[in-house]
């Protein structure tokens, strides 16, 4: 049986608080390479357009394209693409993309109203939420093809009242995904071009001939793709940089431990830079998932990246109590946090800080990311502090509505000139005054 080098600790010891910061610690700086790699894309793109982006995709994925025609998908592929799939499929994507849809709408029915009221004097104040006019999403191909992503993308756009959602997706070699196209047709995705990379972001965020400027751009990729991502932004809204993936496990000792050590496996095969972590006050409980972990990972395909991610930057950490795991949960801030207990709403009251929070034996992390419904793109790296899992409210943009009565104008005229005078902003002050009876 192979044995996993993952570290054990425990919140009594001295040291606990910098081994653990210790294990969080991760390099998010980007290679000096990738930006002057990217930084020379984006300006070919701005500069040629069509032209930049046939020549980089056939350069970089391995294409002999010689117009947009050959990398633009239509509605009609994208259904030829579903109807390719076996029943099977068809039945898993279509479940999956109604579960996601209902979840958004129930979303958007709570956040994503207009509002206003009428004060006593007459004036109108309140705020007109309006949907994006164009978004693009970018889903990662070749050998990783996520048709998730496609709906978790995709179908918010579309039920926030997106007009355009132009999807871009790298094709190396001209291999085709039907399970992504598939995807993007039940979703609801305008359009699709089989580029990818920075020039597909640049693409997207200053518009060419053929493909057009779009007002956001969400959805992972790779290193270039995040630092495209950044430099674009401003230009064009972006969702997030998005870290490693994360999963954080408090656990009561309720649950078979085969369970907790499959679900830490289920963010550690990402890559080796993944984090998985346990917390469980029940230092016997502790030994059982490493022994389940020992015992399980040679089943696994991709057990040389699930060791590299446990042993470099997992953890099993014995806490004193739950509500301390509870509080070093909240340090944490992870992007998916499972409460694994058998009364896992007592605990989730005292989270603050987390992406997604699965609760019970049952709801492993892998439901979230498929089909549970709620949006599988998550704030990662402890932006959970101050970010949230992408949304209807994404693609939305409010505006405020002020209506002033004549009424009103006197009252407010008076404030607004006196503290107008105190900024010395003398216009501000007679614009205000000049409606004055």
């Amino acid at each position: 049986m192979t044995t996993i080098h993952i570290p054990i600790l425990t919140t009594e010891a001295a040291d606990f608080n910098q081994r653990l910061q210790a294990r969080l610690a991760f390099d998010d700086s980007t290679d000096a390479g990738i930006q002057s790699a990217v930084t020379d894309i984006i300006a070919a793109v701005r500069a040629n357009g069509d032209a930049a982006v046939i020549e980089l995709s056939n350069r970089f994925d391995r294409l002999t394209a010689q117009s947009m025609s050959e990398l633009t998908l239509t509605q009609a592929d994208l259904k030829a693409a579903f109807d390719e799939l076996n029943d099977v499929q068809k039945t898993a994507l279509q479940a999956a993309a109604q579960r996601v849809k209902d979840y958004h709408v129930a979303q958007n029915a709570n956040c994503g109203n207009s509002w206003q009221y009428t004060e006593a004097d007459g004036t109108v104040l309140g705020q007109k939420v309006t949907p994006l006019d164009k978004v693009g999403i970018y889903v990662p191909g070749g050998k990783a093809a996520y048709p998730s992503s496609v709906l978790m993308n995709a179908i918010p756009a579309h039920v926030a009242g997106v007009a355009d959602i132009i999807m871009v997706v790298p094709t190396p070699d001209g291999v085709r995904n039907p399970l992504v196209l598939a995807a993007a047709y039940i979703a609801g995705v305008t359009t699709v071009f089989t580029i990818g990379g920075a020039q597909a972001v640049a693409a997207l965020a200053y518009g060419t001939d053929t493909i057009p400027k779009v007002d956001k751009i969400v959805g992972p990729g790779n290193a270039y793709v995040a630092e495209a991502k950044r430099r674009v932004f401003g230009q064009v809204g972006i969702d997030m940089i998005a870290g490693p993936s994360e999963i954080l496990i408090i656990a009561d000792g309720s649950t078979d431990p085969d369970w907790v050590a499959m679900d830490l496996f289920s963010q550690a095969e990402h890559d080796e830079l993944a984090q998985s972590i346990l917390l469980c006050p029940d230092a016997a409980y502790i030994d059982a998932v490493k022994s389940s972990i020992d015992k399980l990972i040679d089943t696994m395909p991709r057990a040389d990246v699930i060791r590299a991610s446990l042993e470099g930057r997992g953890a099993l950490i014995i806490t004193r109590s739950m509500d301390e795991a509870c509080d070093i949960s909240n340090t944490i801030a992870p992007e998916h946090l499972e409460i694994s207990a058998l009364n896992p709403e007592q605990w989730a009251t005292k989270i603050r800080h987390a992406g997604a929070i699965f609760m019970g034996a049952y709801t492993s992390e892998a439901l979230g990311d498929y089909c549970a419904g709620p949006n599988h793109v998550l704030p990662t790296s402890g932006t959970a502090r101050f970010s949230s899992p992408l949304g209807v409210y994404d693609f939305q943009k409010r505006s405020s509505m002020i209506h002033v009565s004549e009424a009103g104008a006197q009252t407010l005229g008076k404030i607004a000139s006196t503290l107008a005078h105190g900024e010395g902003l003398q216009a501000h002050a007679r614009s205000a005054e000049i409606r004055l009876k």
